[in-house]
């Protein structure tokens, strides 16, 4: 039980991504926290999965379009996940259903840019 509970956590966690069209640096003037996904493979990224055990993942949804080969785009953490580590185990998920390796990105680093 108490394991569903923690991953619950997580998935509520990450569904609060919220994609945005401007860029920032990791602590941007209004409080949101912001990092780069850059897509540098031949297949669409549909989603990332995110764990801060590397265990548990949950995952949260990119766009109805992805993150296309040579692409990048800004996507910021809600306020609500502010009092959370730094360091998140994270794993791209690609249109045919295969995914990455975990890697292990830290949050609280400036200008921080995925690639995957």
């Amino acid at each position: 039980m108490k394991s569903y509970l923690k991953l619950a956590a997580v998935v509520t966690l990450l569904f609060t991504f919220v994609s945005s069209p401007a860029v920032r640096n990791a602590h941007a003037e209004d409080g949101d926290y912001s990092f780069k996904v850059h897509n540098t493979t031949k297949d669409k990224i549909t989603k990332l999965l995110a764990s801060e055990d590397g265990k548990d993942y949950g995952s949260f949804d990119v766009g109805k379009k992805g993150i296309a080969p040579d692409e990048t785009v800004t996507l910021n953490w809600d306020k609500k996940t502010d009092k959370n580590g730094c360091e998140w185990f994270i794993k791209a998920v690609f249109a045919d259903g295969s995914e990455t390796p975990a890697k292990k990105f830290d949050f609280c680093e400036d200008d921080l840019e995925l690639e995957f």
